[in-house]
């Protein structure tokens, strides 16, 4: 049985996931044909991470990048040595030129309606990076177009992949620890612009006119594990 791009995709970022002494862990043997992943939008500085560590994987081929900034296309052109020919002004144009069975959106939060109104036209299935929407309007639209166009929207939530969260989940499933009553995560960094985020990632993530410590548009929530 072929399994769906969707799958594809969660199985090689769980691939990607360091282990618990800080070390990659390998994913399962590549099928014959790679899969095939478009990308849409660069502002997001997780694309960096998703660059350098899948530009040489067997399992998958980036076959498009919709990046409209010009300048900003050439840096990680030049950055990761990627091929000028993968690159294309608009999501529009890249769908219908090099047909990706999937899309990463790397676009700020706000785009993430328009990146999948547009690859639900084209019947291509969705990852992007939390959080889903910044309004309800705009998620129960995803859902809308997401039904109608027949393909998988998901969000990479990062911790849901990192095998030792399944790991813990098997041992209280399992009841080898005893009863859970209450679980305190502490994770998290200072903030954007305290650890150095790249200026096209840290500008809109700024909540314009606010000096609030809550100013940025935050990308929290990010472990609905269990």
């Amino acid at each position: 049985m072929k399994l769906s791009p969707l799958w594809l995709v969660a199985s090689f970022f769980l691939a990607l996931v360091p282990d618990s002494i800080g070390q990659a862990q390998l994913g399962e043997k590549p099928s014959a044909a790679p899969l095939r992943i478009g990308i849409a939008g660069l502002v997001h500085g997780h694309v960096g991470g998703f660059f350098a560590q899948s530009l040489h994987r067997p399992e998958i081929q980036i076959v498009g990048i919709a990046e409209s900034d010009r300048a900003l296309a050439s840096r990680y052109a030049d950055r990761y040595g990627i091929d000028q020919n993968l690159f294309f002004a608009d999501l529009e144009e890249m769908l219908a030129r090099v047909h990706p069975e999937a899309v990463l959106v790397y676009t700020n939060t706000s785009d993430h309606r328009k990146a999948v109104e547009i690859c639900a036209r084209h019947a291509v299935h969705v990852m992007m990076e939390k959080p889903l929407a910044v309004s309800l309007d705009d998620a129960r639209a995803m859902e809308r177009v997401a039904r109608d166009g027949k393909i998988r929207v998901l969000v990479n939530y990062e911790t849901s992949w990192y095998r030792s969260n399944h790991a813990a989940y098997d041992l209280v499933q399992q009841k080898a620890i005893g009863e859970i009553r209450k679980i305190v995560i502490h994770d998290g960094h200072r903030g954007p612009k305290e650890i150095g985020v790249s200026p096209e990632f840290f500008a809109w993530r700024l909540i314009p006119n606010s000096t609030a410590p809550e100013r940025y548009l935050t990308l929290a929530a990010t472990a609905p594990i269990w």
